[in-house]
């Protein structure tokens, strides 16, 4: 899928030649030369990247930033028609990741843009904190389960089962499997304990809705999977 980008530049001129070579590079590029207008484009769509101009009609690039941050994260690089630190200082101060000074090679806005989208895109495989499965998502890191979009309570062990189950999903595990994994080796108590939590499971996440995400593979043990995929 194409990366977007959206262009905020007043310079109808700079703001062309920015948006051909950006398309050139195979991004899905959209422009606006309007700070008010751009920053309700930036709550209306999706967009991976802004290049965002300072010196703007309605609303300058600065306040423009600064209301975005308000509801996203999306990476911005300033544009800055002033070599000044005090205006570079602001622009990162209000929420910009880069800036660059006009004028300035084509180059190196293209490196800029990749570095960022680059950093953008490993933040996004890093956060290893969520587990999800059809309806069913998982933070770890907050021991959250919600189901179609209902918080599910569960116990520390029911939560620590359905973790262990989400990241093997599609793989049968027996219940020598999940009693090592989760009771650990030394568990010395009833060997059924695993078919129990496997109950109390079902019960809060699969027996409340319509599609049931846990399977008995009959003689080996359990695995969790999504059957309409």
């Amino acid at each position: 899928m194409e990366e977007r980008i959206l262009i905020v530049e007043d310079e109808l001129q700079l703001a062309r030649l920015m948006e051909l070579e950006l398309d050139h590079e195979g991004y899905a590029v959209k422009v606006s030369h309007n700070g008010r207008e751009a920053l309700g484009l930036l709550q209306e769509e999706e967009f991976d990247l802004v290049l965002l101009d300072i010196m703007l009609p309605e609303m300058d690039g600065v306040e423009v930033c600064r209301r975005l941050r308000e509801f996203s994260d999306i990476p911005v690089i300033m544009v800055t028609a002033r070599d000044a630190v005090p205006e570079k200082v602001e622009a990162l101060d209000t929420g910009a990741d880069d800036y660059i000074t006009k004028p300035f090679a084509i180059e190196e806005l293209l490196a800029r843009i990749r570095a960022l989208l680059r950093r953008k895109n490993n933040d996004l495989k890093e956060d290893s904190n969520m587990l999800a499965i059809a309806d069913l998502v998982i933070d770890k890191y907050k021991y959250k389960v919600k189901r179609a979009e209902e918080e599910v309570e569960l116990t520390k062990k029911e939560f620590d089962l359905l973790v262990y189950l989400v990241e093997n999903q599609g793989i049968v595990l027996t219940r020598e499997d999940i009693l090592s994994n989760i009771w650990g080796y030394d568990y010395m108590g009833e060997t059924n304990i695993v078919d129990v939590y496997i109950r109390y499971l079902r019960s809060k996440i699969d027996d409340p809705f319509e599609q049931k995400l846990i399977k008995t593979v009959r003689g080996v043990g359990y695995v969790i999977r999504d059957d309409q995929e």
